[in-house]
Order: structure tokens, then C-alpha cells, then sequence
């Protein structure tokens, strides 16, 4: 991975077969973030995995294992007692140009990806929402 920072806007540019969540991770430790927006994602996955929230903290998780075009990843990251915990969703393209999408389990790079984050100070942490099984956003 290469990173840089400049008036808390971080890129990263990612290298076949680096796993996006352990990147993101090292760059957020390297850059001391508290939360972070995902801006922006492109690039190529070649093995995926994506979940369907179905209840009571129940995720219905499935593999895609060949190459697909990132068009698209969103959501935020905490630094909850020196662990950062992500909530994304991506949208991805197979090459007959149909989509899918969900919530974003793992990923590893194909070609590359390029990921621009935008860190902030917000107050935030998550916490288990007994009713529906998740660690929910919760603010300060």
C-alpha cells in the first residue's frame, strides 16, 4: 500500500493481492484516525465476500471469487478501544456489466484499488443493539 495525508483527506493506493479491511486498517492506525467517511473506492477485487443483513444479527454471507470492478464503497470507520470497525457496502460489476452489491465482509485486490478516506474527530463508537443483533451507531 502507499498512503498520504494532507488536511485529513487521506489516498491510498493498494497492490494486487493486499486485502482492503487489513489496509484500511494500517492506515488508519498510521494516521491516528478517529472516525473516517469512505469518499471514494475504485479499483478490482478478485476475491469478495458480501452479507445480507436478514435479522437478529443474522447475516446471509456469500463469495465471489473472480475479478470485479469496484463501482462503488461506502459507510465509516471507528476507532473503538484501539480496534477499527468498519461499516461498509460496495457495489460491484462482473464483466457483462450487472451489479451487485451489499454489505462489505473481505475483500482482496486484483489489479489495484484506490481509496480516498476523509477523517474526522467525530464522537462515535458502536454498541450492541439488543433488538436487532448489531453494533449500532452511537454518538456523543
Amino acid at each position: 500500500m502507499q498512503s498520504q495525508n494532507k488536511k485529513d483527506i487521506i489516498f491510498l493506493r493498494l497492490f494486487e493481492n493486499e486485502y482492503i479491511h487489513e489496509e484500511l486498517k494500517k492506515a488508519c492506525k498510521k494516521y491516528k484516525v478517529k472516525t473516517a467517511v469512505l469518499l471514494s473506492a475504485i479499483g478490482q477485487l478478485v476475491n469478495t465476500k458480501l452479507g445480507y443483513y436478514k435479522g437478529k444479527g443474522n447475516y446471509a454471507e456469500e463469495s465471489f471469487n473472480k475479478p470485479m470492478e469496484i463501482l462503488s464503497i461506502n459507510g465509516n470507520i471507528i476507532n473503538q478501544k484501539n480496534d477499527f470497525l468498519f461499516h461498509l457496502h460496495i457495489v460491484l460489476g462482473d464483466e457483462k456489466k450487472n451489479a451487485i452489491g451489499g454489505h462489505f465482509i473481505e475483500g482482496k485486490v486484483g489489479v489495484l484499488a484506490e481509496i480516498v478516506l476523509l477523517k474526522t474527530n467525530i464522537n462515535a463508537y458502536r454498541k450492541l443493539d439488543k433488538k436487532t443483533g448489531l453494533k449500532t451507531l452511537s454518538l456523543d
